[in-house]
């Protein structure tokens, strides 16, 4: 049974949509872009390519997903947007596609919800289940591990890594790198606490939520240097496998962590 693709909605006959793909009225898919099986496409959605979805989406209204980026430099070349499944793309989301800096991609992977006004800029990476709320920004090329949450009004600057079960707070300003696990609160952002109760609705358990309070202490308390605190968390991981993130994470910081 074919789903129903509404009589408003404008298709380009270079979009390739799967069999069950639903399209809501008056909203338009462009060439160049591709659409995995059971995603709905709600009304005055505008889908522009080179753009991959894959299954499972839901687009709400007015949403603009694959557009040009915002980008002075760019001219036009064909850059390119993939996301993967089950993500919820509410009303308002802007979506861009990448610039030619880099790849020329920005990845989005699945299990994810972007919130009204939400917004992801170009060359940007997008791990699983995480939660971009209301009017939520990432500047361009900007790095999000697996179960980030940023709360409402919250931006990220250019170039920035956000580690894995980060929280980024209402109105925070983040400038710097998010190592894993940590909250991030304020304008400049700083490096407030541990996301405990993100962690514990997770399955973490007591145990390992006391070692990575331990390890922010390491980090953020104990008066230790960067690099000999990094020393400190590295033979801490031997033992405490949930340490290994951070670990793994400190030298990838371009911009500094949070400190």
């Amino acid at each position: 049974m074919t789903a129903p693709i509404h009589a408003t909605a404008v298709i380009s006959p270079r979009a390739v949509l799967a069999g069950d793909v639903e399209v809501d009225a008056y909203s338009v898919i462009g060439e160049g872009v591709e659409i995995g099986a059971r995603t709905r496409i709600g009304p005055h959605v505008v889908i522009q390519g080179p753009t991959v979805i894959g299954t499972d989406n839901v687009v709400f209204q007015f949403a603009s997903v694959g557009s040009a980026p915002q980008d002075k430099k760019y001219r036009g070349e064909p850059t390119r947007l993939t996301i993967g499944d089950r993500n919820v793309i509410r009303e308002n989301v802007t979506l861009n596609r990448g610039t030619t800096k880099e790849e020329g991609v920005t990845r989005i992977g699945s299990d994810n919800l972007f919130m009204a006004y939400s917004h992801v800029a170009h060359d940007c990476t997008v791990g699983n289940q995480c939660v971009l709320a209301n009017a939520a920004t990432l500047g361009g090329h900007v790095q999000l591990g697996d179960w980030v949450i940023m709360a409402g009004l919250s931006g990220i600057h250019q170039f920035c890594k956000v580690g894995a079960h980060a929280f980024i707070a209402n109105n925070a300003a983040v400038t710097r790198d998010v190592p894993p696990y940590v909250m991030a609160v304020g304008q400049p952002a700083s490096a407030h606490s541990v996301n405990a109760e993100g962690l514990k609705r997770r399955g973490f358990t007591s145990e390992q939520v006391r070692n990575i309070r331990n390890a922010f202490r390491v980090l953020y308390r104990s008066g230790l240097k960067l690099a000999d605190a990094t020393r400190e968390l590295e033979a801490l991981a031997k033992e405490q496998p949930e340490i290994r993130a951070i670990v793994e994470f400190l030298p990838l910081s371009t911009r500094s962590i949070l400190r």
